[in-house]
């Protein structure tokens, strides 16, 4: 970062307690403080898949890898407990070290279903960002079959035809047990045609691998068949008179949360307020059909990303970590300079300034990726779906230039944008297609090419 040798400085330092966290994850996971304090007991969360997985696909891709095998490790783990709470398939834990649910709040807890979804969303993304898909047949097919057995058996059809998912908690911990909360049914569409998608490209590409997958879980054509189905009908809730995605199917008829009325010194709420009153109000603590615009905006137009940010933004509170940063890139996207700089400041500063009076008990690994993300998807503008690499800058006027390095399926390229210009230098590969705001920008070692932008949307 140009142009602001503060924020330079909270970046290095943020980046620093990243790598630290990451750099031996081998065999084991990265607990959510990381080895600087006590606090969740050393405890894996899906924080890591959502907000340190990123940094690592673009930057160290074998520790993203180990990462993605640790978690299946824990498979045989998460068939236990899927059978334990009546489940088929794999419902892999909340909070764990060894791959058993270590949580005994389950409405917030064993209740967040979307947890099977954000392994396989880091599993596509690492696959997207590196182009190794060794690892679809090595661990990854059988990671899908039983995720996607989970959410076949956990959803029901209604009379209409309409695929549902009850009694479910989405990634804001202040609104618990809902039906057809927005984030977990889009993320668990994603997570059911993926594994659709890997099964079938596998059975063309080395049949005889897939029918010994087949074997050993008992799959077969029809059971996939029901994934894609499911998929299809899968119930997202939307409000028409708003032209919002309501965060599940009651959300809306809740009653405001009083922020007025609420003295500074009352957050976070959960300290100061018992549960069921929180849940009754619309109010959140991490960011949740927000997150679901940034990890799947594709399926989003750029007027609904407006209307729920608009409608959500000021229901979330900054009681977790996990907000800042992602209503920075989406205020970033949206074109909310202002309102991007506040919430990336509050992820920059999460430990540095003790913004949650706790970092005692140790750093905020999850805050510290969630910087990176900010920087790189928010203000850099990349957007990665399904493998493409665009590029939609949008520099803070405060700031002359940021620069970032990328690993893309195994080529680096480096990425610097300016007020009015992005110029991207590919230091080593064969060659790769970008795009820049809609513009196919074709890329070969040792020849920049710098594009022109005009006025932010």
């Amino acid at each position: 970062v140009e142009g602001d040798a503060h924020v330079q400085q909270a970046v290095r330092w943020n980046l620093f307690q990243l790598f630290q966290a990451t750099a031996r994850a081998e065999g084991s996971g990265v607990p959510a403080k990381g080895l600087s304090g006590h606090g969740y007991e050393g405890h894996y969360f899906w924080d890591i898949e959502i907000f340190v997985l990123p940094f690592l696909c673009y930057t160290e891709p074998r520790i993203a890898k180990n990462l993605l095998r640790f978690r299946y490790s824990m498979l045989g783990k998460a068939r236990e407990r899927a059978t334990e709470l009546n489940q088929a398939g794999a419902l892999f834990p909340w909070r764990t070290i060894t791959g058993e649910e270590a949580s005994a709040y389950y409405q917030a807890g064993t209740a967040q279903y979307h947890l099977d979804a954000d392994i396989i969303y880091a599993l596509k993304r690492y696959v997207d960002a590196t182009g190794d898909t060794d690892i679809l047949a090595e661990v990854g097919a059988e990671l899908l079959v039983e995720t996607a057995r989970m959410w076949a058996d956990l959803g029901f059809y209604d009379d209409e035809g309409r695929f549902h998912l009850f009694t479910v908690t989405g990634p804001d911990e202040y609104t618990t047990v809902v039906n057809d909360n927005a984030y977990t049914n889009l993320v668990a569409r994603l997570n059911l045609n993926y594994a659709v998608t890997v099964l079938r490209e596998l059975a063309e590409r080395d049949h005889d691998r897939y029918r010994v997958l087949c074997n050993d879980v008992g799959l077969d054509e029809r059971e996939i068949g029901d994934w894609l189905q499911a998929a299809k009908a899968m119930e997202i809730p939307y409000d028409e008179k708003r032209g919002i995605n309501p965060q599940d199917a009651k959300f809306l008829e809740r009653e405001r949360w009083d922020f007025a009325a609420t003295p500074p010194e009352n957050y976070p709420l959960l300290l100061h307020y018992h549960p069921l009153v929180i849940y009754r109000h619309q109010v959140l603590k991490q960011a949740d059909v927000v997150l679901a615009m940034f990890l799947l905006g594709n399926e989003f137009t750029f007027e609904q990303k407006r209307r729920n940010f608009d409608y959500y933004d000021p229901l979330t509170t900054s009681d977790s970590s996990l907000s800042p940063p992602v209503h920075s890139i989406v205020s970033a996207e949206i074109g909310y300079e202002e309102r991007a700089m506040q919430h990336f400041r509050l992820a920059l500063l999460m430990d540095l300034a003790n913004v949650a009076a706790n970092t005692d008990q140790g750093i905020h690994i999850a805050s510290t990726g969630g910087t990176w993300m900010a920087l790189v998807y928010g203000f850099g503008g990349l957007r990665d779906f399904d493998g493409r690499i665009c590029f939609d800058p949008s520099l803070p006027k405060a700031w002359s230039r940021l620069s970032f390095p990328l690993t893309i399926r195994g080529q680096r390229l480096h990425v610097e944008v300016e007020t009015e210009r992005i110029t991207l230098r590919l230091e080593e590969g064969p060659g790769m297609t970008v795009s820049v705001r809609g513009e196919a920008v074709e890329l070969s070692a040792g020849a920049p090419s710098s594009v022109a932008l005009g006025e932010h949307r």
